[in-house]
């Protein structure tokens, strides 16, 4: 048993209602053999729950994201939380998170995710424009109004919101029009996070792909925003600024892209197949079934696949950086791939080192 265990689940694979241009998942469903698992089956959530709840010794975390996982509709999360009640053991806390794109959101969903506490990340880009710039509907049309409602709804029953931003560099320049725009609209707890470029392309070359320049200059002109804010008194949550904070004072960060190597993770199909992490769930990289495996043996595979071997080995130029201790090189998918099979920097390093550069000394006073 381990202390506390965090799980993500597909309980509807890859299957969503938007059809958004930068979607990560859709390239790595077109990655491997089978694209869609369709929905999660009542047996596969029983075993996974009861097998989770017997592995985690206090504390258990059922994440759920997609595609989109409401569509599992709001009957399946109901018999999740039931069966989960059922395993639980006495002293046993039990988290729930949901990342949704909206759509599907009404006041009946509502209630059930405040009931029970559901921690839901919402997917926003921003005002309409820049938001229906990427984040379409499957009939081709822009998915704000929907998102927006969502969020009206959500609020109203006080159920707890954290905004999910894609930065792309369409709007990374306009960093100031959504961060007022999140503002007026009440969505406080924030997270951004660059885009992802899909397999075996080169990094960079995708319409929506950052720079490492753009991304730099994007993290700027927000910490410049948000540091205006809180030395004024008034709280705006943005998750990477907070870890930042937290490891100026000597804290590990919960943010998983700042640890500096890749942790133990388990990313569950909506078939139960096991994978090592989200931006992975690839033929190459399955460690087995929750309905066939034991917790040891799919952490026995990921060793034996060495996944979390390569992020722990940074380049020589990223050891002797002044910001490696903040910085850690990031997501291991986001480093440069070298010609010996290994990782390189990351491919906003210049980025990177423009934001320390400019904001460390602040972040080093808040601290």
């Amino acid at each position: 048993m381990i202390p506390a265990l965090y799980v993500m689940i597909k309980p509807v694979s890859g299957s969503c209602n938007l059809r958004c241009t930068y979607c990560f998942y859709a390239d790595e469903m077109r990655h491997r053999e089978v694209a869609s698992y369709g929905r999660m089956e009542e047996k596969t959530m029983e075993t996974l729950i009861r097998r989770s709840l017997a592995q985690a010794e206090h504390q258990m975390t059922f994440a759920f994201q997609g595609g989109e996982p409401t569509l599992a509709g709001l009957s399946f999360y109901r018999q999740f939380v039931a069966c989960a009640e059922k395993y639980r053991k006495p002293g046993q806390r039990i988290q729930y998170a949901l990342q949704t794109n909206g759509i599907c959101i009404d006041e009946e969903w509502a209630q059930f995710l405040a009931e029970h506490h559901f921690l839901v990340g919402l997917s926003l880009d921003g005002p309409r424009k820049l938001h229906d710039h990427y984040r379409l509907r499957s009939e081709g049309d822009g998915s704000f109004q929907r998102v927006m409602l969502a969020a009206k709804i959500l609020r109203q029953y006080r159920v707890d919101v954290n905004v999910l931003t894609v930065v792309t560099a369409y709007n990374a320049p306009r960093i100031q029009t959504i961060y007022t725009f999140f503002h007026e609209n009440h969505l406080d707890y924030q997270q951004y996070i660059p885009c992802i470029d899909p397999f075996g392309g080169t990094k960079g070359e995708q319409p929506y792909s950052l720079s490492g320049r753009a991304y730099g200059q994007f993290l700027c002109d927000l910490f410049d925003l948000w540091y205006e804010d809180i030395t004024h008194g008034r709280f705006i949550y943005i998750r990477m600024f907070e870890n930042l904070v937290g490891m100026l004072r000597g804290y590990p960060p919960e943010s998983c892209d700042m640890g500096g190597c890749c942790s133990p993770q388990y990313v569950v199909e909506a078939d139960g197949s096991v994978y090592p992490c989200d931006f992975y769930v690839l033929d190459e990289w399955r460690l087995g079934n929750i309905c066939q495996n034991t917790y040891e043996e799919l952490d026995q595979k990921r060793a034996e696949l060495r996944f979390i071997e390569p992020s722990m080995e940074h380049p020589a130029q990223c050891e002797s950086c002044r910001w490696h201790g903040l910085c850690r090189n990031g997501c291991r998918r986001d480093r440069l791939p070298q010609s010996d099979g290994g990782l390189g920097t990351n491919v906003y390093c210049e980025g990177f080192q423009r934001f320390y550069e400019h904001a460390y000394a602040r972040l080093l006073q808040l601290a």
